[in-house]
């Protein structure tokens, strides 16, 4: 190939550390992009703090953390119960670490999360939320981050590759230690001691990030320089 993308630079690393690809042939991609105009922000009534709703998007499969976003909020639960705690996402039972459907409806019956189906356009949801949680043990680049950032949502997600490149910790939200329910926890938990002006505003920061960094438009550019460079 003429040109490798990479999503994040710790796979960049990775793969010329172990020759796989060269140095000089490599450049980096704020992910695939995201439409800044589609994902924006929706005005709603404010909640109150202790009634304020979390979102997990992904497949339902534990390398995306979903037990630890169960037990999280299993914690909260018992110390903010009007906190509501909800899943979306499609179950996806060829891999290994998958969460089965009886699993669901006995968190459900628990009275812990709500599961609220799969369905393509997420612009609707998460706008009716007020913090998107993604416990990933490891991505590319988070897609489901970006859309919730572009919303002007604060987010709080792990310290890892493709999670963290999306969030300025205690600024646009919260990254919490990968594999640790408490560590969750405790950074969900500082999203509902903020005011509604204080989550506002680390919703607006994080928004701004997604434009001035992984606005499609960029991604495209990207493309269109590589072709150029190539071709000439």
């Amino acid at each position: 190939p003429k040109k490798v993308f990479f999503q994040n630079p710790k796979d960049r690393e990775l793969f010329i550390k172990s020759k796989l690809v060269k140095k000089k042939k490599t450049d980096l991609l704020p992910g695939s992009g995201i439409d800044t105009e589609k994902f924006k922000p929706v005005e709603r009534e404010a909640r109150k703090a202790k009634n304020l709703h979390f979102l997990f998007i992904a497949r339902l499969i534990g390398d995306k953390g979903l037990v630890e976003y169960v037990d999280a909020a299993r914690m909260l639960k018992a110390k903010y119960p009007e906190a509501v705690f909800n899943i979306l996402g499609t179950y996806y039972l060829g891999n290994p670490t998958a969460i089965t459907q009886d699993e669901i409806e006995m968190w459900e019956e628990e009275g812990v999360i709500h599961y609220l189906g799969a369905i393509d356009d997420v612009v609707e949801v998460i706008a009716e939320h007020d913090c998107v949680v993604l416990p990933s043990y490891r991505e590319g680049l988070s897609r489901v981050l970006l859309e919730g950032a572009s919303m002007a949502k604060p987010i709080v997600t792990t310290n890892v590759p493709g999670c963290k490149d999306v969030v300025d910790d205690g600024i646009s939200g919260y990254l919490c230690k990968v594999k640790d329910a408490d560590s969750l926890a405790q950074q969900m938990e500082k999203v509902l001691l903020l005011s509604e002006d204080e989550r506002s505003e680390m919703g607006k920061r994080g928004r701004e990030k997604v434009i001035a960094e992984f606005d499609e438009k960029i991604v495209i550019e990207k493309y269109k320089s590589a072709i150029r460079k190539i071709f000439s």
